[in-house]
């Protein structure tokens, strides 16, 4: 199973950015957009697991203690060489030390954190064939949105089962985060 942890959205922020996506989307934009009940905010991706790994992870993320977190989106963006268009997340003090204390848990049951910067973000849309689509996409983005916020209660373990249509994520089990 490929696994991955997670904060899910508050309906108030899916409801606005459903309303972006929706507003932006042509035919044949070259895009695939992203189903609202996928959104999330990765916190780590933990790729191809076994059963017993997938215990050590659980068993470790409810040992961990972090407090509600203030979550705050910001501009629409462009990863463009991965092709893929997105709702930034601002980097707070208290989403990076819940990123790390995520990271530092599974790294109890066998995972090495990533190198590359922290960058959380949502994913809306990614091109069919690397780099076509986004162009046409920036051209229809004529002002950034405001958010909403609200405070992550909890996060998620993911699994991300491949179907035809894309990836389809279920949930594995529910993590609280509560005052420490």
């Amino acid at each position: 199973m490929r696994l991955f942890a997670g904060i899910p959205l508050a309906a108030e922020v899916i409801e606005e950015l459903s309303a972006i996506s929706l507003r932006l989307q042509t035919s044949g934009d070259g895009l695939r957009w992203s189903a609202p009940e996928s959104w999330h905010i990765t916190l780590q991706f933990l790729g191809n697991t076994g059963q017993p790994q997938c215990e050590c992870i659980v068993a470790r993320l409810r040992e961990l203690r972090s407090p509600p977190l203030p979550i705050q989106l910001e501009d629409l963006g462009f990863f463009d060489r991965a092709g893929v268009f997105f709702a930034g997340v601002a980097l707070t003090a208290e989403l990076r030390l819940l990123q790390e204390r995520v990271t530092a848990a599974t790294g109890l049951c066998g995972f090495v954190p990533e190198t590359r910067p922290y960058h959380p973000h949502i994913t809306l849309a990614r091109t069919k064939s690397k780099g076509r689509g986004l162009e046409g996409l920036k051209s229809r983005i004529r002002r950034h949105p405001g958010f909403t916020g609200f405070v992550a209660a909890g996060f998620v373990l993911y699994e991300s089962v491949t179907r035809p249509a894309g990836a389809h994520y279920e949930i594995r089990e529910r993590f609280s985060l509560a005052v420490e």
